[in-house]
């Protein structure tokens, strides 16, 4: 049987990767047509979801090895996905465009560490 914490570090991280992409998107959007809401709302998430990450990747999992090392591999991907958002508001007054490549290229990274667990 599924421990149903794991569900709820999957929500978290997706939730995060998906904030962060809509940030990444939205950086990039024209000024031809507003954009969609989906993608502001999920932006607009962003703290929240940064705070929750940070209070799952700082607690301690209890659970079946298996369990354990799926848990460990999230909250380090929760905790890699926070570092290159503090770069890039670090790196968005002088470089805009850099910064969002290189928040999308970690975005992307992180997105493979967590589909070789999921596999």
């Amino acid at each position: 049987m599924r421990d149903r914490r794991l569900d709820v570090f999957h929500k978290a991280t997706m939730g995060l990767i998906e904030s962060l992409d809509a940030v990444v998107r939205l950086s990039r959007w024209g000024e031809v047509e507003a954009p969609p809401e989906p993608l502001v709302a999920a932006s607009e998430q962003l703290v929240d979801r940064l705070g929750a990450a940070d209070r799952l990747s700082s607690g301690k999992f209890n659970g079946n090895i298996a369990d354990a090392n799926r848990v460990k591999v999230m909250c380090a991907a929760m905790k890699r996905l926070d570092a290159a958002y503090l770069a890039y508001r670090e790196e968005l007054a002088t470089a805009p465009a850099d910064a969002a490549t290189t928040l999308e290229l970690e975005i992307g990274a992180t997105k493979g560490d967590l589909e070789a667990i999921s596999a």
